[in-house]
């Protein structure tokens, strides 16, 4: 899943994991190549596609 362009506004946010699932994405990421940080923004937009697939890329505000 390509990331959106950085002229896109973005939100920040905060999350608390456990370890347990902290350290899966860990291996997920190092297994991929890509940042913790990645893993989590495709999960999320995998999900709300999955959620409302109508309006994959439209915002749901």
């Amino acid at each position: 899943m390509a990331r959106k362009s950085s002229s896109e506004p973005s939100t920040r946010t905060s999350v608390t994991l456990s370890s347990q699932v902290y350290s899966s994405l860990e291996s997920i990421a190092k297994q991929k190549k890509v940042s913790v940080a990645w893993v989590i923004r495709d999960a999320a937009e995998r999900y709300v596609a999955e959620q409302w697939p109508l309006f994959a890329g439209a915002s749901h505000e």
